[in-house]
């Protein structure tokens, strides 16, 4: 399974790297119409932990998400990804998402290591709008 459309039909539960609360930003949008679409999503974003996103608690890092994981849809700068990358591989999801212009050799690396599907330079929204909606 690597294709988009396998990803987001076979995967349900989101947490979703850069949420924010102005709900006019790319991420929001997006987490809204995941959320329209059946998908659990997790808000991360640690300058808004405890506070609420779209009806869902704000986490601080993935590794505080206590239920399953399986996406990691990032909306944060390429630079941030390593991180990212290892964390993802710490709670075990199974794809490491990138969103639109982010990219990042080293944690393509990591998780690929570790049997984990990754995405880059792509948008959940778009793939979900192009295959499955």
């Amino acid at each position: 399974m690597n294709t988009t459309k396998e990803i987001l039909s076979k995967f349900k539960n989101i947490a979703l790297v850069g949420a924010s609360k102005d709900l006019t930003k790319t991420s929001s949008i997006v987490m809204k119409y995941l959320q329209n679409y059946g998908f659990k999503v997790y808000p991360v974003n640690p300058s808004m932990k405890g506070e609420k996103i779209l009806g869902e608690i704000v986490f601080g890092k993935i590794s505080e998400i206590k239920n399953p994981v399986e996406i990691v849809d990032v909306f944060r700068p390429s630079n941030e990804i390593i991180d990212i990358a290892k964390d993802t591989v710490k709670i075990g999801a199974k794809v490491l998402w990138l969103q639109l212009d982010i990219k990042n050799e080293d944690a393509k690396k990591i998780v690929e290591a570790n049997d984990i599907l990754y995405i880059e330079d792509k948008c959940t929204k778009i793939e979900y709008e192009k295959y499955l909606n």
